[in-house]
């Protein structure tokens, strides 16, 4: 369970900033993988193989794939959870494979905008792999800094894709076209009613919007930041409430970019500093590095906290 929201109107810098939630820790990693690193997509049938183009910064769940990041283009990625169908994803063809938890991984590694990754949305196959055991739907959020975004949504086999600057949230089921419709029914959408309150994903997607809508211009790049972290804890969902059917899932961390200028933003929800690397600093580097982002000691500029690591997924 999780939210994305995406700043795209204000004329200071493109943000955006998103949530996880799960009922067990992630237990995220912050990674970043310089250009030329070379990738197995994990995939099933013919596994698909590159090596990055473009520099990133990123958060694995689990070490077991990436789940967020940003790229030395301005290209921003999210994977949230959506619920596993058992034609969600396509059936091995003659494509090259890429597994759901790598999808965000070759997205970032391979195109520049949105747009390039949407023209080339169907040139490999995405497949399924079982986290811990667990089947996962996915679907993806892209946006990057001229103020371009899409969603992606596997259904019934293939990869159904909303393509505009209007896709600024997602949150997680129902898929985007049944979440639109239900938030016609709320002002400012076309609808009369107030915004909601529950954690369910349509209560989220539709307060995201709703104060998103009346977020004020910003004077500063720190406001535009501010703002979507703001809207972030709004859907932000605190231990131990729970959903209707009594599960919880609440929000471990919270990640933001301003990918105007390349600061990718993290806040643990078990510690209360925020701390930011920035892609200027890091992305000629050559070699892959990493820093535990639950480090409670974490604040401000964390550049010089990253070490050389093994890329282990």
């Amino acid at each position: 369970m999780c939210t994305r929201i995406f700043w795209n109107t204000n004329d200071v810098a493109k943000t955006v900033s998103r949530c996880m939630d799960w009922a067990v820790s992630d237990e995220p990693d912050l990674w970043f993988i310089p250009r030329g690193t070379p990738r197995d997509g994990g995939g099933n049938g013919s596994p698909h193989s590159w090596v990055s183009t473009y520099s990133s910064i990123v958060v694995s769940m689990w070490r077991q794939g990436t789940v967020d990041g940003i790229n030395e283009r301005g290209l921003g990625a999210h994977a949230l959870y959506l619920d596993p169908e058992p034609t969600m994803f396509a059936e091995v063809d003659s494509r090259a494979s890429v597994a759901n938890t790598l999808w965000v991984q070759y997205l970032l590694d391979n195109f520049a905008t949105v747009a390039e990754a949407i023209a080339a949305v169907d040139e490999v196959r995405i497949s399924s792999k079982l986290i811990r055991g667990q089947e996962m739907g996915v679907h993806i959020a892209l946006e990057d800094a001229s103020g371009d975004s899409a969603i992606i949504e596997p259904i019934g086999g293939r990869l159904v894709v909303h393509h505009g600057a209007e896709y600024t949230v997602m949150s997680n089921s129902p898929t985007m076209d049944a979440q639109l419709a239900n938030r016609a029914k709320y002002a400012p959408f076309g609808g009369e009613l107030p915004p909601p309150g529950d954690i369910s994903s349509p209560d989220r997607f539709v307060r995201a919007s709703y104060f998103l809508h009346y977020l004020p211009e910003p004077k500063t790049v720190s406001q535009a930041v501010a703002g979507v972290f703001h809207l972030i804890q709004n859907v932000a969902v605190p231990p131990g409430a729970p959903y209707q059917d009594g599960g919880v899932y609440p929000t471990w961390w919270e990640a933001g970019a301003d990918l105007t200028n390349g600061d990718y933003y993290f806040m643990s929800t078990m510690s209360p500093s925020l701390f930011w690397v920035s892609m200027a600093e890091l992305r000629d580097g050559r070699e892959v590095l990493s820093l535990n982002p639950r480090d409670e000691t974490l604040v401000g500029d964390a550049v010089s906290r990253f070490a050389p690591a093994e890329l282990v997924y």
